[in-house]
Formats: C-alpha cells, sequence, structure tokens
C-alpha cells in the first residue's frame, strides 16, 4: 500500500495525531518504568533472608526505668532463662535486630585497619551463641560461638568489638575470592587502628535487616559477633516447636512480665510472628507494585479509548472520501488496511518517542529513587503491546468505515 496518501492525511490532522503519539509516547515510558519497578519489587519481596521463617517468634522488650547495661544484663540473662524453659520452645535468643526488622546496624568492612576507607559495607548483627540455633541457619564451615566469647554492650558505639565473628558466605567470597576464610582477619568498623576480628564461622545465607533497595547490592553480606545487648530496647527471637507457635505468641509475654513487670511490648511490633515480620517488610513494595500495576492499566485503557475515538472521528468525517473511494473500486479490505496502517504509523512514532521517553524517566529515577534500570526486554514488551493496542483499538472504527457504501459519495457534504 502507497503510504504518502495517509501521511498527507495525518498532515490535514496535525492536532489530533500529535496529541494521540504523544499519549502512546508517555504511555510507553510509564508503562515500561513500572513494569520494571514491579519486576523489581517482586524480586526483593521473593529474596530468602537465609533464615527458617517458619515457628519463628519476635518479641520487642522495651524496659521502663533504669538504663544502665549493669543492671539490665542479668534482666536480660533471666529473660533468656525464662523463654528458653517454657514448653514448645526450641530456643530463644537476643539480638541487636534481625532479618526484615528494617533498623539495624552496619560497618566497613577492611583488611587493613590503617586505611581510612573500607571496601565495602556490611549488615551486623549481634548475638549468643544460641542465634544460629534459633535463626534456623547453618554453619557450611568453622564453629558457632562459645559461651566464654560473648560480651556485653549497650549500643554499637561503646561495644568493644569482639576478637571473633561469624560471617556469611557471600561476605566471606567477597573478601577472599581464592582461598578459605577461616581464620582470616578482618576489621569491622571504620576507625583507625580497630582491633581485629578473627572469622571462625561460615554461614550459607543471612539478609541484612533491611529490606529497601539501598541494601540491594550487599543485601547477603552479614557479620555476626558474639555480644549481648544490654540497653533499653530488646530484640528478643524465638523458635517454637512445630504447632506451638500461637501457643507461644500469647504465653511468651505473659512470661516475660512475670519474670519482670518494669517492661513494655510495643503496640504493633512488640509481639510478631516472622510472617507478620514479612508482611510489615514489604507492604510498601507491595502497595507500590500494585499502584503501578492499576497506572499501567488505567493508561493502557486511556491510550486505547482514545485511539478509538480518534478513529471513530476521522471515519466520521471521511465518509464521503471513503465513498468516492468505494464508487473507483477500493474493496472493504482496502478500506481496512488503510486505517490501520495509518493507525500503525501513528503508533509507530509514539513509540518512537516513547523509548526516548522511557529512558530519560528511568535515568531521573534511577538517580533520585535508587530504582533499577529498564531492561532490553521489557521495553520491547511494552513496544509490541502498544502497537497490538494501536491496531486493536482501530479495528472496529476501521470495519465501521468498511461498511460505508459508494453512495456516500453522492450525498451533499
Amino acid at each position: 500500500m502507497d503510504i504518502q496518501p495517509i501521511i498527507s492525511a495525518l498532515r490535514r490532522h496535525k492536532a489530533g495525531t500529535i496529541l494521540i503519539v504523544l499519549q502512546i509516547a508517555l504511555t510507553l515510558a510509564i508503562v515500561c518504568n513500572a513494569l520494571s519497578i514491579i519486576r523489581s519489587n517482586m524480586e526483593r519481596m521473593a529474596r530468602p533472608t537465609g533464615i527458617v521463617e517458619e515457628n519463628l517468634l519476635t518479641v520487642m522488650n522495651s524496659w521502663v526505668g533504669s538504663t544502665d547495661g549493669n543492671v539490665l544484663a542479668p534482666l536480660i540473662r533471666t529473660d533468656l532463662e525464662t523463654l528458653r524453659s517454657l514448653p514448645g520452645v526450641e530456643d530463644a535468643a537476643v539480638m541487636n535486630s534481625f532479618p526484615l526488622r528494617g533498623g539495624g546496624w552496619s560497618t566497613g568492612v577492611r583488611l587493613d585497619n590503617t586505611k581510612d576507607h573500607w571496601l565495602f559495607v556490611a549488615g551486623m548483627y549481634a548475638s549468643d551463641d544460641h542465634a544460629l540455633a534459633t535463626l534456623g541457619v547453618h554453619l557450611v564451615a568453622g564453629r558457632n560461638f562459645r559461651p566464654e566469647e560473648i560480651v556485653d554492650g549497650s549500643d554499637f558505639n561503646s561495644l568493644v568489638m569482639p576478637p571473633v565473628a561469624i560471617i556469611t558466605k557471600a561476605m566471606a567470597d567477597r573478601l577472599f575470592p581464592d582461598v578459605s576464610a577461616l581464620g582470616k582477619t578482618v576489621y569491622l568498623n571504620t576507625g583507625k587502628n580497630a582491633p581485629p576480628t578473627t572469622i571462625i564461622g561460615i554461614i550459607d545465607h543471612l539478609q541484612v535487616p533491611w529490606s529497601s533497595s539501598f541494601a540491594d547490592t550487599w543485601a547477603q553480606d552479614v557479620a555476626i559477633v558474639p555480644a549481648r545487648l544490654t540497653n533499653r530496647y530488646s530484640d528478643y527471637l524465638i523458635r517454637t516447636r512445630p504447632g506451638m507457635l500461637d501457643r507461644i505468641v500469647r504465653e511468651a509475654p505473659a512470661a516475660l512480665v512475670k519474670a519482670h513487670r518494669e517492661r513494655v511490648f510495643p503496640p504493633h511490633t512488640g509481639v510478631r510472628t516472622f510472617d507478620q515480620v514479612r508482611q510489615d517488610a514489604y507492604r510498601t513494595d507491595r502497595g507500590m507494585a500494585v499502584i503501578m500495576g492499576v497506572v499501567s492499566v488505567a493508561l493502557l485503557l486511556i491510550t486505547g479509548a482514545g485511539i478509538v475515538g480518534l478513529t471513530s472521528f476521522w471515519v466520521g468525517q471521511r465518509r464521503a472520501q471513503i465513498g468516492v473511494r468505494r464508487a473507483l473500486g477500493a474493496t472493504r479490505r482496502d478500506i481496512l488496511l488503510y486505517f490501520l496502517t495509518e493507525n500503525f504509523l501513528i503508533t509507530l512514532a509514539g513509540v518512537a518517542i516513547g523509548i526516548a521517553l522511557c529512558g530519560m524517566l528511568n535515568i531521573w529515577m534511577a538517580v533520585n529513587f535508587e530504582v533499577s534500570h529498564v531492561p532490553l526486554a521489557y521495553m520491547g514488551v511494552g513496544i509490541v503491546l502498544l502497537l497490538a493496542l494501536g491496531q486493536a483499538a482501530t479495528l472496529n472504527p476501521a470495519m465501521r468505515a468498511t461498511r460505508v457504501s459508494p453512495v456516500e459519495a453522492t450525498r451533499p457534504g
């Protein structure tokens, strides 16, 4: 088909053509970026924490009154003994944080304590020799902490870094890609002349406390140090036996209050199963994915409706021209092909502009919101989707155009 008459006709309808082209371009840019955000959020939500999440309970405890570590240390040890003695509890540990909690410690990791800069940032957990069993993580090399290695500390700044640590395999491979990390020395804070820490164990996987995108590149770089926190806030993790979780949800807080009444549990985050922790951690990501999906569908529907409306308007305007073409021998197929080709050219122009707009929008979002770059495959899907949508939206008005009788050519305009 000769497209020159089609281009000439579009030039006579510049306003409508430009509006639809821009609408298609904007739709492509937004839909491709929305699909990329949805993909990133879904991948993040599916990322394994490295722990056995079933039958795991978290209790956030806030002490009332004294904040003296010497006073709180024996109370915390009593709490742990109380929790571990409950029927249905396999083990319990106190930690500064845990995967998906949303807040915790991070530290610079160095191999040379005379350097100001560090190799990378890692998450850090402080707990005792019960942490691995409570979390359900397993050593792939080395050993667990010994009870005599556990130190007390009120917070990260006041904690004297213990001389030993357990790290994840991802962190070990990053530090020592060619040799075993066991027995090697690292420095887990950012100050000069920091004390050395020897790697005594390596676990398979463990995620940092944060679930947001800023930690995506180091989500599995984690070190555990043998330290028991003695500050006002404590996170107790409790591993229950199968089928006992609901019972321990009720009994654990009551047992803690009975052991010492001067404490409170925050209303929402005080007592949570790990299923609830996961739901809370990814509520924003899940909501964003739903919003992006709804926005994408709405934009596609609006764009499709715009194409239908514009094509229907043009069919109404060109009834006499269509009648003339029919009278000169054009078949219904020719009329249908004309309108489909016309819309294809419009959509193609919108897609070409949309590709550039999609790239610019993605760069801006990557700089300001740390979103990932749009994969070329997603852009390809968006292009095919809009081209197909344009043809589908044009089909019904174009079919009506094929039913215009040659008699229309003789009717007065």
